[in-house]
């Protein structure tokens, strides 16, 4: 272990540490998040990754998701997908038992995430039927994306049936069918995970022409990776490799190679001129830019024996390693925006992961209750969750550091669909 390895397992330690109290974890978390990703459900991910290097850790993680559980039924609060009520728990569950050292006392806990999850995503894709024999063709982003959608609801099922839980199978195909279906509509020019400007969430600016999004949380590369990962895992559908050649071409075409990053969305008016305008927009996050789409291109690569798809996801990468990472197009060190979500998807690019994994312990702030906090509109949050907080960070921390973790069918991040 190097200097800087050793660095970054102290401090995924030290954040785990200051995790370890469910009731610290909810005090500050509203009633809606405390049994998410971003509360419980995401501290309980982290505990269970340490499990094999403290006991302490592993009881942790059981506290945490009883917590989460009781928060739940306390909350009539319900969403779409895995970072959401009770989704959340479910990929918890699913992606954090696999690390714990006696799998068995967890069983038919994971039964019931899976058998609850698969049925979920047997709903979207009934929901994404009714829209299109309503003449409605494009799908919302709660159909196929990756934190509300099939994409991040049908990789937790793939782990699930590699646990052994094989009810969750008609789920993942439901997910694997209905975005394969996706990437094959066409509307016009335009692709059919296009959405007009009302349809996007109100926060996201777009062209009244609407947009289609690139990256892995809200834009194809999220559907892409997995299809991808999941062909060369065995489980397709009928189209899904022609969809997975269709979706990594699309991208490519949308690169821009001067800057080596993609464009966060491609507004209707591009796509019907072929050409797009060099906006920002996170270019350089896990969430919208290069760092997601590089690693879905690089899992499509080995599903679609295509070399070009991994030469330009490595090429990218490099060209991120070499630029100051001060001028990187991210936020703070999480992980959806942030510094650690670039160092989660550089495991291929050791150059990459050196300088993301310094900006993000450059971030250090003994202060702040978690060693990190998030910004966001002027205002500093302790944040103790996966996406934009420290369980997140000291997640990607452990993993650059190479701490002790058993085998897991399904990695903690394949709920960011990096693995």
């Amino acid at each position: 272990m190097t200097d800087d390895t050793f660095a970054a397992a102290q401090l995924a330690l030290q954040v785990a540490e200051r995790l370890l109290d469910p009731d610290a974890v909810t005090e500050h978390l509203s009633p809606w998040s405390a049994p998410t990703l971003s509360g419980l459900a995401g501290t309980a991910l982290l505990h269970a990754r340490l499990a094999t290097v403290d006991d302490r850790f592993a009881n942790a993680a059981i506290k945490h998701w009883d917590r989460a559980a009781a928060c739940a039924r306390r909350t009539s609060v319900a969403g779409s997908g895995t970072f959401s009520v009770p989704g959340s728990i479910a990929a918890s569950l699913i992606l954090g038992s696999g690390y714990l050292p006696d799998l068995g006392r967890h069983v038919e806990r994971c039964a019931a995430a899976a058998r609850w999850l698969s049925a979920h995503a047997l709903a979207i894709a009934d929901q994404h039927r009714d829209r299109v024999r309503s003449g409605l063709p494009t799908a919302s982003w709660a159909t196929y994306d990756a934190i509300s959608g099939l994409a991040g609801t049908g990789r937790v099922l793939m782990a699930a049936i590699e646990q052994g839980h094989q009810h969750a199978q008609p789920g993942l195909d439901a997910a694997l069918d209905t975005l394969t279906s996706i990437i094959g509509t066409r509307i016009g020019d335009r692709p059919g995970w296009w959405l007009p400007a009302e349809a996007h969430p109100a926060a996201t600016a777009v062209h009244p022409s609407g947009a289609a999004a690139t990256g892995t949380a809200h834009g194809i590369a999220g559907p892409l990776a997995l299809l991808a990962v999941a062909h060369t895992s065995g489980y397709s559908v009928s189209g899904q490799k022609q969809a997975i050649r269709d979706a990594a071409d699309w991208l490519l075409r949308w690169h821009e190679p001067d800057t080596d990053t993609w464009p966060p969305h491609v507004s209707g008016y591009e796509l019907d001129h072929g050409t797009a305008d060099g906006v920002p927009g996170r270019r350089d996050a896990w969430c919208y830019g290069t760092p997601g789409i590089a690693a879905a291109l690089i899992l499509a690569a080995r599903a679609a024996g295509n070399g070009e798809y991994r030469a330009v996801a490595e090429h990218t990468m490099r060209t991120l390693a070499a630029r100051d990472s001060t001028n990187w197009d991210v936020e703070g060190p999480a992980l959806c925006h942030g510094d650690a979500g670039v160092l989660q998807a550089a495991s291929m690019c050791s150059d990459l992961a050196g300088k993301a994994a310094a900006s993000v312990m450059s971030a250090v702030d003994p202060r702040h209750r978690y060693l990190f906090c998030r910004a966001e509109h002027g205002a500093v949050h302790e944040d103790p969750g996966l996406l934009t907080g420290a369980a997140g960070i000291a997640l990607a921390l452990a993993d650059h550091a190479g701490l002790p973790g058993a085998g897991s069918p399904g990695c903690w991040d394949s709920v960011l669909l990096l693995s």
